[in-house]
């Protein structure tokens, strides 16, 4: 089968179509012939970093990639939720080694989900990582009518995080940029920012719960912003400086990160909410598996609104 070796931590250009053998499957494993998958910051920033590279892979062959859409070609002893032919859809192996950048992938069966009806591959493989985060940040965090506030909302794990909120029954202000305003409204947001010609910290406030993708001034900025027992999810980093922390505790505020997991539980609830038609991803641009490369420079330019996807 054809898979993208990773060479070397590094440029794009160390991403190389080679010839492999096909995975073999365990009892709790299918193997999927991939249609599709997409393209996370997390695969840009574990390509371009050795040490995140000699952490998950070791001394094997690097296939970089998570978010996967398919068929299944065949099913272990002991699978019960699928059999050959399933389309399905699914995070797979995170955190860990997903291998999906190939033509087929072996996965455990509690990773994945069917497709829905109302779904084609390449909007299956969008609703993946991003949607599992958007999910499991927010499911047990917030309620209905709190006040949430979803930076970077046309991103990734924005505009899931937006919809999905919005079914939870907050109400939702968000940032992005002037010329995405109409997109994350359409998406439900109940209010926008512009990030670049409004500071978001000077027009907002009463806020029960905070999304942050982005971290850093923006993590600092958003507790000025908080109800006192407020929550802020914040995905890009697990280590607050101390006075961010002691910031936080004057306002009871709790700060607290997130790693997405593979979960066919919450695959479930996605695959539902798409069928519902509560939930819809968006697609940025396409590419083939050929052109790997490119959707890897498309990713790190941060300026996607929604997924990025590859097909095969």
């Amino acid at each position: 089968m054809k898979a993208i070796i990773l060479e070397k931590a590094g440029s794009v250009e160390n991403l190389v179509i080679k010839e492999i053998k096909e995975p073999t499957i365990q009892e709790n494993e299918v193997l999927i012939e991939v249609k599709a998958l997409s393209i996370n910051p997390a695969d840009v920033k574990i390509r371009a970093t050795p040490e995140f590279v000699s952490a998950i892979y070791g001394d094997e062959d690097v296939i970089l990639g998570w978010d996967i859409s398919g068929i299944v070609k065949s099913v272990g002893s002991k699978v019960t939720k699928f059999k050959q032919g399933d389309k399905v859809f699914g995070m797979v192996n995170f955190p860990g080694r997903g291998n999906a950048y190939a033509q087929f992938v072996a996965s455990p069966e509690n990773h994945l989900t069917k497709i829905p009806e109302n779904m084609s591959f390449e909007q299956a493989a969008a609703t993946t990582l991003a949607a599992l985060t958007a999910l499991q940040a927010l499911e047990n965090n917030i309620k209905k009518d709190d006040r949430i506030l979803i930076h970077a909302g046309s991103g990734g794990v924005g505009h899931f995080a937006i919809q999905i909120a919005k079914h939870l029954g907050a109400y939702v202000i968000t940032t992005s940029s002037a010329k995405n305003k109409d997109f994350v409204m359409s998406l439900g947001a109940d209010e926008h920012i512009d990030y670049r010609s409004q500071a978001f910290e000077e027009v907002v406030k009463d806020i029960d719960f905070v999304l942050d993708p982005m971290g850093g001034d923006t993590l600092e900025k958003s507790v000025k912003v908080m109800k006192e027992n407020g929550t802020i999810i914040c995905l890009p980093q697990d280590k607050f400086s101390d006075e961010l922390i002691n910031e936080a505790k004057k306002k009871n505020v709790n700060i607290i990160n997130i790693l997405v997991q593979s979960s066919s539980k919450d695959m479930d609830t996605l695959a539902q909410l798409i069928t519902d038609k509560k939930l819809k991803p968006a697609i940025s641009k396409t590419f083939t598996f050929e052109n790997m490369q490119d959707a890897h420079l498309e990713v790190e330019k941060g300026r996607s609104v929604g997924k990025v996807i590859v097909t095969l």
